[in-house]
C-alpha cells in the first residue's frame, strides 16, 4: 500500500462544461476570419466565465491562476506549427483540415511530422522544452504522456481559451473530454481517440464452424480456439487462433480489458494492485494459452500485419488500425466488443491522443492554437477524420453516415463507448509505467516467467515511480 494523500484524479463520474461554456453565438469563432473574430471576442470575452472541470484542486490554485489569462484583447498569431505523428495514417486528412482552417481564418498552420509514434513525438517535445526554443502551437499528446507535462507545468490549461472562443464542449463525448481534466482544469482536447477492438477473420471462423461474431467472454473464445487451430493446421503460414499484441505496442493498454474483466487492475487509483491474486490468475491464464494450450502467440512486432496476412484468426487492435487492416486483408474482417471476463464485462479502456498547447509560447500563438483545435473538433471535421483513419468521432452530433457507409465496422467502436472505463492511474499517470507493464507482459508471455514474481516486481517498480517522480510534484 502506498503512503499518499487521498487520490484526486478523474472521478469516475464524468462532467461536462456546458454550463460554464454557453452555446456559441450566431457565428462560430472558428469559422471567422481573424479580424471578424477579434471584434466578437472583445465583446464576449470580457464576461466569459472560467470553467470548473472535474477533479478537486491539489496544487494550491496554481492551475486556476494559470487558466485566468484574459485573451480578450489579444490578436491570434498569423502562423503556428502543428506537431503530429499522423495517427492512423492521418497526414492526408490533416492537410485537408488545415487547408479548410487557413481559408476560414487566414491563420497559417505548418504541419510538422514530429515522430512516427507517440513516444517519438514526446521525445521531440521534451528536447524542445529543454532547449527552450522552437515550440509548436499545437502538439499531439498521447494518453500516457500529457500528465507528465501537466506536472512539469509545460502545457497550457485551456479553460480561458475555451471561454474566450465561446467553445461549447457539451457536444463532445464526455468520457473523451474528461480524460484530460485534472486540478480543476482542462489540459488537452480529444483528437485521434480509440478503443481496442476484437478483430477476427470471418472466413476462418466460418471454416471452423463458429458463429460470425466476436466471443462474448474469454472463456468462450478458449472453447473456440481448438476448433480454429484444427481448421487452420494444414494452411500454409497459419500460426495461431489468437495473437496477443506485441508487448511493446501498448500491452498495458489492451490488457486492462482482461484484468478488469477478472476483477483486477493495474491500480486502484494510486494504490498499485497489479500483483493481486486476480491479476496473477489473469496472467497465468494468458501464459497457459501460449505454453500449455498452445492456441495463442505473441506478435513480435506488428499484430495488425500478422492478422491481415491470415496467419492468425483473431487479435486485439486499436480502432485506429481498422482502415489499414481493411485495406490489407484479403478476407472478410469482423470486429466486435472486447470479450468479458468472469467478473465484469464487456469493459474496455479508451486510448489514443489529444491535442495540447505548450505553456512556453506567446499568448497570441496560444489563441491561434486554440482556434485550430476547436476547428479540428467541429462535427463535420471529426467525422471526416474518423472516416479517413478509423478513429472515433469526438462529437456526439458528428454525422457519420458517409463514414459508416464506407466502413460499417466503425459502428462497433462507437457503440463500445458505452462500455468504456477510465484507465488505471498506474498506466496513464506514472511516467514510464506503460513500458514497465510491457516488460512484465513480455517476461510472462514470451519467457514463461512466473506471473507472481513478475507482477510483484512490477508493483515495486511502479510504487517507486510514484514515490520518486509523481508524489513530490503533486505536493509541490
Amino acid at each position: 500500500m502506498l503512503s499518499r494523500r487521498p487520490p484526486v484524479i478523474l472521478a469516475t463520474e464524468r462532467h461536462t462544461m456546458s454550463s460554464a461554456h454557453p452555446a456559441p453565438a450566431s457565428v462560430l469563432a472558428s469559422a471567422l476570419g481573424r479580424r471578424r473574430f477579434l471584434s466578437l471576442a472583445a465583446i464576449g470575452g470580457a464576461t466569459a466565465a472560467l470553467a470548473a472541470c472535474s477533479g478537486p484542486s491539489t496544487a494550491g490554485g496554481g492551475a486556476q491562476a494559470a487558466a485566468d489569462v484574459d485573451f480578450a484583447g489579444i490578436e491570434p498569431a498569423t502562423s503556428i506549427d502543428f506537431w503530429s505523428n499522423h495517427p492512423g495514417q492521418a497526414q492526408p486528412i490533416e492537410k485537408e483540415l488545415i487547408a479548410k482552417f487557413e481559408e476560414a481564418t487566414g491563420i497559417k498552420v505548418n504541419l510538422v511530422t514530429a515522430g512516427s509514434n507517440y513516444e517519438e513525438i514526446a521525445q521531440k517535445f521534451q528536447s524542445t522544452l529543454t532547449a527552450q526554443s522552437g515550440l509548436p502551437g499545437v502538439v499531439v499528446l498521447s494518453d500516457v504522456w500529457w500528465f507528465r507535462y501537466y506536472m512539469d507545468k509545460t502545457i497550457t490549461p485551456l479553460d480561458s481559451l475555451i471561454s474566450q472562443l465561446e467553445w461549447d464542449t457539451s457536444d463532445y463525448q464526455e468520457s473523451l473530454v474528461a480524460d484530460y481534466q485534472y486540478d480543476g482544469a482542462q489540459w488537452a482536447m480529444p483528437y485521434g481517440r480509440s478503443t481496442p477492438l476484437f478483430y477476427y477473420n470471418k472466413d476462418q471462423f466460418a471454416a471452423a464452424g463458429l458463429p460470425d461474431r466476436a466471443p462474448e467472454t474469454w472463456d468462450e473464445f478458449a472453447e473456440w480456439a481448438p476448433k480454429l487451430m484444427d481448421s487452420g493446421k494444414d494452411k500454409s503460414g497459419y500460426l495461431h487462433a489468437f495473437m496477443y499484441p506485441d508487448v511493446a505496442g501498448y500491452a498495458g493498454w489492451s490488457m486492462q480489458n482482461m484484468l478488469w474483466g477478472n476483477g483486477a487492475a493495474w491500480s486502484n487509483e494510486w494504490d498499485i494492485t497489479c500483483d493481486s491474486d486476480e491479476a496473477v490468475a489473469t496472467f497465468q491464464w494468458m501464459q497457459d494459452s501460449v505454453y500449455q494450450d498452445k492456441w495463442a502467440g505473441v506478435s513480435s512486432s506488428d499484430a495488425a500485419a500478422d492478422f491481415s496476412s491470415g496467419a492468425v484468426s483473431a487479435t486485439i487492435l486499436s480502432t485506429g488500425s481498422l482502415i489499414g487492416v481493411l485495406e490489407n486483408a484479403q478476407f472478410d474482417v469482423g470486429v466486435g466488443f472486447l470479450p468479458a471476463g468472469d467478473v465484469d464485462g464487456p469493459v474496455c479502456p479508451t486510448g489514443g491522443a489529444g491535442l495540447g498547447i505548450p505553456a512556453g509560447i506567446p499568448d497570441e500563438e496560444k489563441l491561434a492554437a486554440a482556434m485550430f483545435i476547436k476547428f479540428i473538433g467541429e462535427p463535420e471535421n471529426t467525422a471526416a477524420f474518423s472516416e479517413a483513419t478509423g478513429y472515433m468521432p469526438v462529437r456526439k452530433s458528428a454525422d457519420m453516415t458517409a463514414a459508416l457507409e464506407a466502413t460499417p465496422q466503425l459502428q462497433v467502436a462507437m457503440d463500445q463507448l458505452a462500455a468504456t472505463r477510465v484507465q488505471d492511474y498506474a498506466r496513464v499517470f506514472l511516467p514510464g509505467a506503460d513500458q514497465e507493464m510491457a516488460k512484465a507482459a513480455l517476461a510472462v508471455l514470451t519467457q514463461e516467467a512466473d506471473p507472481q514474481t513478475s507482477l510483484t516486481t512490477l508493483r515495486e517498480t511502479l510504487e517507486g515511480i510514484y514515490e520518486n517522480d509523481v508524489a513530490p510534484k503533486l505536493d509541490a
